[in-house]
Order: structure tokens, then sequence, then C-alpha cells
């Protein structure tokens, strides 16, 4: 059988480093291919060659055995290639189902029949979004949702899914790979990215892997465990135990306490929530979305404002505190990582320096008024080793970073601030196995320097491995505390739900 896709020698290098090497890669008619590696790897290079947003240095391609050669996103999905991005490219000021037929729109529209057939369409995929929703006003995991249905709604014979799942709770997970055999039953073909190996090893029919931008294992996904998938993607030994669940003699004691919550309250997201962090401890945080967790610690951290009648107390090294903007928060050494890097952690057309500095400056901490081109060198050598981030230099734009390597950029933008407390909203979402860990020793190395940390995360194992202690949300406020010593991820996501 002809491939659909047939891509030969294919390179792409950027100021003549080349993020994908001589990359030999097939994709048959109707399989589902999992396409793995670590961040940096050159996953998404290859499939934005495919899909038209980049064009290759140097190779060739074949489309259903013919040469093809997309300089535009348009002419990939013309001829029936589109991809589902892991920043999605949503129109933010339009609302859900203008989104999902941007392109297509008739010279006269009646806006309710177009809310009428995509609440129609949106339901066929078990997609719960409101189709009349601005698209600012989603969150991640909707904005998700979104991006999927407009990829099917195109009906291309192609579909190229990047990090699909990051924002998707165990449930919208499960109505997404039902979706995903359904498209390959009508003989759609199938390229999905992802770091959680579980999932390309229990829904693919073949994997592929990279690593440093070179082609290191391909072939049927039956032919792969967990293990060999690792020692190809990260090229050494590493132990099955990223993920595992902390013991009495590993727990940190509580030292003074930092922050004080009591009632605090948002509208309907955050009712009346109360808790405390503590120096020198790792708070895990965990909540289904809409739960209010994220909400809660974006009060707490500046970004949100709390109710002003009966919104609550806040009191930080017991005094109380009320901010309106996150400067003042940071100047009290409060950082939040934010879990959308895209429109909120980074500045994507500066450098690495320059989002570093950027930390900096927002903290008030450099060292005069006016910018020192070699102190902004020296910090981000300083944090770009520490957080190993991989770039070609420091001088190199955020947007040309891979999503991980992104990751490290945002983190190091809020640690650069000296912070006292540290908020890590999702910090190894869209990460791969090999990064985690680095993620997951430097949360750990903060707490052990006497930091307060807090961890939010949809993923149970993270939260099991990390915490101290267990902070479960339900309803816009804290229902249950656990040690992660007694607790089971039964017992947690129980007491998340009911």
């Amino acid at each position: 059988m002809t491939a659909i896709i047939d891509m030969r020698k294919v390179t792409k290098a950027y100021r003549g480093v080349a993020a994908v090497k001589a990359v030999d890669f097939t994709l048959e008619q109707g399989e589902i291919h999992a396409l793995l590696g670590e961040n940096g790897a050159g996953k998404s290079t290859l499939t934005k060659i495919m899909a038209g947003v980049v064009e290759a240095t140097s190779g060739e391609m074949l489309h259903r055995g013919q040469p093809a050669r997309f300089l535009t996103p348009n002419e990939a999905l013309n001829a029936g290639i589109a991809m589902v991005f892991q920043e999605t490219s949503l129109v933010p000021s339009m609302t859900v189902a203008q989104n999902i037929y941007l392109g297509e729109e008739k010279f006269l529209n009646r806006l309710r029949g177009v809310y009428i057939a995509a609440q129609q369409f949106l339901q066929s995929l078990n997609f719960n979004v409101d189709p009349a929703a601005p698209v600012a006003s989603l969150g991640a995991a909707k904005r998700q949702m979104v991006e999927i249905a407009r990829a099917v709604h195109h009906k291309a014979d192609v579909i190229i899914f990047d990090e699909p799942t990051a924002t998707l709770t165990p449930e919208e997970k499960r109505h997404f790979f039902a979706l995903m055999k359904r498209l390959q039953a009508s003989g759609v073909s199938i390229i999905f990215i992802t770091h959680a190996l579980e999932e390309a090893l229990g829904h693919a029919d073949r994997i592929t892997i990279l690593r440093d931008g070179e082609l290191v294992a391909t072939g049927k996904a039956s032919e792969f465990d967990r293990a060999k998938v690792v020692q190809a993607m990260v090229g050494r030994a590493l132990t099955q135990q990223i993920y595992r669940k902390r013991n009495a003699a590993h727990l940190r004691k509580r030292g003074a306490k930092v922050l004080s919550v009591q009632d605090i309250s948002m509208g309907n997201m955050v009712r009346n929530n109360s808790f405390s962090i503590y120096d020198g401890q790792i708070t895990g945080v965990f909540g289904l979305i809409g739960s209010g967790r994220t909400e809660t610690f974006k009060i707490i951290s500046g970004v949100y404002k709390r109710d002003f009648v009966r919104g609550g107390d806040i009191e930080l090294d017991g005094r109380p505190v009320r901010y309106n903007v996150p400067r003042q928060a940071i100047k009290d050494r409060i950082a939040y990582v934010t879990e959308d890097r895209k429109s909120e952690g980074l500045f994507e057309n500066l450098s690495i320096a320059e989002n570093f500095f950027s930390g900096l400056v927002a903290a008030g901490l450099q060292e005069s008024s006016i910018v020192s081109l070699r102190e902004m060198r020296s910090l981000s050598e300083q944090w770009s080793e520490r957080l190993k981030v991989r770039a070609i230099n420091s001088r190199a734009k955020a947007v040309e970073l891979s999503g991980g390597n992104q990751q490290k950029v945002v983190i190091g933008k809020g640690l650069v601030q000296r912070p006292r407390l540290v908020i890590f909203d999702e910090p190894t979402r869209g990460v791969d196995v090999g990064a985690i860990a680095e993620i997951h020793q430097l949360i750990n190395d903060l707490a052990d320097e006497g930091l307060a940390v807090v961890v939010i995360s949809s993923y149970l194992p993270e939260i099991m491995n990390l915490s101290d202690r267990i902070l479960v949300f339900r309803q816009g406020r804290v229902v249950e505390e656990f040690s992660p010593v007694n607790a089971t991820e039964e017992k947690i996501m129980y007491a998340a739900v009911h």
C-alpha cells in the first residue's frame, strides 16, 4: 500500500543548526501513528513541515505517492492535512462557532443557524463547549476541544495532534480517544505527539521516536514497552519511578506559616475557601477542571480580585494583604508560574535572556534603571544552566523553543524574582519524561532551601510523588486534606468528585 505521507531524508535547520536531521517517516492509510521524543527532539518541527507551517531545508515529501511541498497551512489543508497545535491557534475575539467555521463563511450568515450547527457538531464529539462563548473566555482545556473540533470539521484525511490531551480531564481523554478510533474507522490517518507514554502504547498502531532531531526507532506499538521507549527517547536508562509514592521518612515537616487564607470568595468559582501554606513544604493541590484551584491561587498572586464584600481574608506572614495587580504580589515575593505559557507566561518574540530579565524588572531587582546587557547575559547563562534550557544561544527567541524549554523559561522567569512562595500551576504539562525529572528535582530543591511551594496538578501520580501534604479542591474550596503516605489515588479522586 502506498503511504499517504512519505518523508525522505528531511532536514530543517535554523541559523545553521538542524532541528531535524535526515529523517525518514511514513504514515499509512488509516493508521494511528504516535510520534515521541524529548522536548527539542524535533517532533513538532517534523509535523509542521507536513502541515505547511515551516519549509524543509532539504529532503523530499510525498503525499499519496506524489511530490508535495506545502508553503502555507492552507495549502496543506486543501490537500487534506490538518494540524491541531499544542498552543492553540484560535482567534480569541471570535466565538467558538465562528472559529470552527472560519474560512467557510457564506456571503450572508444567519448567526443563530451557525450556533445551532456548531452545537450539534460539538455534541456529536462529546465536547461540552458553548458555541456562543468567546474563545478568550475559555480555559485551556476547552480551547483544545475547539481546536480538535475545527480539525475534524475540515474532513481532513490526515490529522496531526500535537499534545492533544495535555489539558483534558480523564473523562475528556476517554472521549478523545474514542473519537480518534472513530476517525480511524472512517479512513482518517492520525499522527499524535504525546509525552504520556501510556497513551502511545495503548492507542497507537505504530510508534516513531526522535532524539536530538534524528530518527532512533520506529515500529509497531506492540514491539515497545515503557522501558524501551524511555531508553530510545533519552539515550540512557531512566528509572520508571519518576512518579513514586512518598513515604513517611521523606516527608518534610512544616515550617513557619507563610500564607493564611480564610473564607475567600470570588463569584461562583471560589466559595468560602480556607487553608494555610507553610515554609519548607510542598503543598500539592488537586481538583478537576472547574474546582476553583487555579482561580484561588490567581487571587493570592494578584491576577484575580476576590469579592469586595465578604471576600474573605489573606494574610502573608501574619500581615493582611489584598493585591489588585500581580506586581504587588511579586513585590511581596510571591511567584505564580502559569499553566498557560503562551498567553500568560512568555514574551514570545523576545529572547530567552530578555524573558528572564523581565522577571527581574517586574520584581524591581535590576541593579539600575538602565538595562545592562552584561547583567542580562549573566542572568540568562546562570538560569539556562540551572534549568538545562536547550537552545542555540541566549539570543534565541522564546517562540523558537520547544514547548518544554519554553516551560523552563517561564519557571526561570518566576524564580529570578527571588520568591518566598512559589506557585506552580501544571508545571510539567507538555513536558517529556527527561525534563519532568529535572523539574521535579528543582521543585524539591526549592522546598529543601526553605521556600514554601505549591504544586497544582491534574496528574495524580505527580501529586503523590511531590507533595508533603495534599489539598483537594471541589466546588471552589478545599474539601479534604491528605498525607501522601496514607492517601491513595482512589481516595483523592473520590474526594474531588463526591
